[in-house]
């Protein structure tokens, strides 16, 4: 079978397609591990006619939560198991994952959990999604899979995970009554790989994140055109395409051009040279590692992800570079800061992520000088962008020399555009068109992309999250069906325990502030002890606003001028939040949480 870009050998750069390498032996080779002995499930492929269920659990309303649910018959295969960012309306949420409920009781027909690749937005959240399934076993590529064990040691579950490596393109797993194939994908980790799900009458082929590398650093360019030797008449394809890219013009950018560019700025710095970048982006590292190795220059890793994926990367040899090449960012005063390369994170503008710290003046290390070079090679995420500007201002300001995308060519992303949505259309010949892992803006972009080089509309499908897409040999159709996909949220060590009562009640305080009031009574005598107590936290200052406080203490006494001997806590307390809300927006037009506390004494 051709192979196409994205899968790296030993050496950490990507075969692609009529590269030449050594041979592989077939198969699936299980990952050591305690409980890895369950064998692969196979079955005779059931008679056609049986439908193919695809449920989209995450991914198609949102950048992340990336899920994807096979169902046919009794076996079930899951694709992806990724976190998603919180948003601005949802302060103090760390991530959110995907809602599974609809799996639960099916556990005994999940015949594996496949990975694509080991962005967090596709395996994020397998620490706690695993448990939940009974932790079946999972495929996936070599780096996915230590990035995956590296998480799920993070919380002492790695015994638990039964991985098997997809080692090569032509594997081929027969999943219950799914047969699996993989394909070789370009995205902006090493080691993406690509799933076609087949039934006898459909075959489902998952991009996964892609896109294309038609100027590549090393070997040829990509080419997903033996992908349509799937689609026949007796089995036809529904391609299932990431569609991230689907409104920016032209193609993704060339690796050759931006390794030649990062090339350039290293060997014309006149000082030292700070490079942001994704910490997942190892074949980039490792290329910068190798310029810096011919130029004889130290390279500094600091951030914890970096290095702890670079270290991933050395231990499953995708990464070699000399051990003289590679010093503690603590060492990095002891030569010529022309001859010092710093690789970090924070590109994002993060506020405690390297490049922050290094801004700010806070880095233990390292402070910026006139002379330093600092490159953002990286892509911006949506939501990120003010606090980005905010970053270059302050470099721009403290004399360093900036580059970013927008003034050169430093960074290429791992997300197809138009032209290439155009090319891979036309390589693999789909017979039907699902457009995934995207905003739904830019799923009916994508579609609209489609058409425009003549793919007919009513072969295009724009699912939801929990729409149910049925595939057959009567063809396809979106069922009315609709599964369960709200959002579960993970704040600390608590999992889908915050409902949306409890994030509105956040978003509440953080606009608006709140307002305690206290109100002690003496149940015998039947009054109040002493005038209302008043806390403002994020509302008003008290000592400016005496006023607004007192008419606030009054209207809370007058609540309480009655007998108070058979005090109903609650119905006073639904008085207080009531007539108190009122008032203070009727006085501030705001509206802060009350909080009513009554202590009987």
């Amino acid at each position: 079978m051709p192979r196409a870009a994205g899968t790296p050998n030993p050496r950490g750069r990507h075969h692609r397609q009529g590269q030449r390498s050594a041979p592989r032996r077939r198969g699936v080779r299980a990952v050591p591990a305690a409980a890895a002995r369950t064998e692969i499930i196979r079955a005779q492929p059931p008679a056609a006619g049986r439908a193919l269920r695809i449920i989209p659990l995450g991914g198609q309303e949102e950048v992340g939560r990336n899920c994807t649910v096979f169902e046919y018959g009794n076996d079930i295969v899951v694709l992806d198991v990724g976190l998603q960012f919180p948003e601005e309306d949802m302060p103090g949420i760390d991530y959110i994952i995907p809602n599974i409920s609809y799996l639960k009781g099916k556990e005994s027909r999940i015949r594996g959990v496949i990975l694509s690749h080991g962005h967090l937005d596709h395996i994020g959240a397998v620490p706690h999604i695993l448990p939940q399934l009974g932790w079946p076993p999972v495929y996936g590529s070599k780096l996915t899979l230590a990035l995956v064990r590296k998480r799920l040691e993070e919380g002492r579950l790695a015994h638990h995970l039964r991985a098997h490596e997809i080692k090569s393109t032509r594997d081929q797993l027969q999943l219950g009554s799914l047969r699996v194939n993989f394909f070789d994908v370009t995205h902006s980790i090493m080691d993406a790989i690509g799933v076609i799900v087949s039934t006898p009458d459909i075959a489902a082929i998952h991009m996964g994140d892609w896109r294309y590398d038609l100027e590549p650093v090393a070997g040829r360019p990509t080419d997903f055109s033996h992908l349509n030797r799937f689609n026949t008449r007796r089995r036809p394809t529904i391609l299932m395409m990431e569609s991230l890219g689907s409104t920016k013009e032209g193609h993704q950018g060339s690796e050759r051009e931006v390794y030649a560019n990062l090339r350039r700025l290293i060997v014309n710095a006149p000082g030292r040279i700070i490079i942001a970048t994704f910490s997942s982006m190892l074949e980039r590292v490792g290329q910068i590692i190798g310029i810096a190795e011919g130029l004889g220059k130290k390279v500094a890793l600091d951030g914890f992800s970096m290095k702890t994926n670079v270290e991933i990367g050395k231990r499953i040899g995708y990464l070699k570079f000399k051990p003289t090449t590679v010093v503690d960012i603590s060492r990095i005063h002891s030569y010529p800061a022309d001859r010092v390369i710093v690789i970090c994170t924070g590109a994002q503008g993060e506020d405690r992520a390297v490049l922050m710290r290094i801004a700010s003046g806070e880095h233990r290390y390292l402070k910026i000088e006139p002379k330093d070079t600092v490159v953002f090679s990286s892509s911006v995420i949506p939501g990120n962008e003010r606090a980005i500007q905010r970053l270059k201002d302050t470099l721009y300001r403290q004399g360093a020399e900036v580059y970013h995308k927008e003034i050169m060519d430093v960074h290429t992303g791992g997300h197809a555009f138009i032209e290439d949505i155009k090319l891979l259309l036309l390589q693999i010949r789909p017979r039907y068109l699902m457009p995934v892992y995207a905003n739904h803006y830019l799923l009916r972009e994508a579609a609209k992309v489609a058409t425009s080089i003549g793919f007919p509309g009513e072969d295009i499908f724009v699912l939801d999250n929990g729409n149910v897409l049925e595939a057959g040999a009567r063809g396809v159709r979106i069922l009315k069906e609709k599964i369960p996909t709200d959002y579960v949220f993970v704040d600390g060590l608590g999992v889908g325990d915050i409902s949306h009562v409890v994030l509105r009640d956040r978003q509440m305080m953080s606009e608006d502030g709140m307002i305690v009031v206290i109100a002690t009574v003496d149940r015998r005598r039947g009054k109040l002890v002493h005038n209302p107590d008043l806390i403002s936290r994020g509302f008003v200052h008290m000592k400016e606003n005496r006023k607004l406080i007192e008419q606030t203490r009054d209207r809370v006494k007058q609540m309480f001028a009655g007998n108070l001997k058979d005090l109903d806590e609650n119905y006073y307390k639904d008085q207080i939040r009531n007539e108190v809300g009122e008032f203070l927006y009727s006085k501030t037009q705001r509206r802060p949480m009350v909080l009513p506390v009554i202590i009987q004494v």
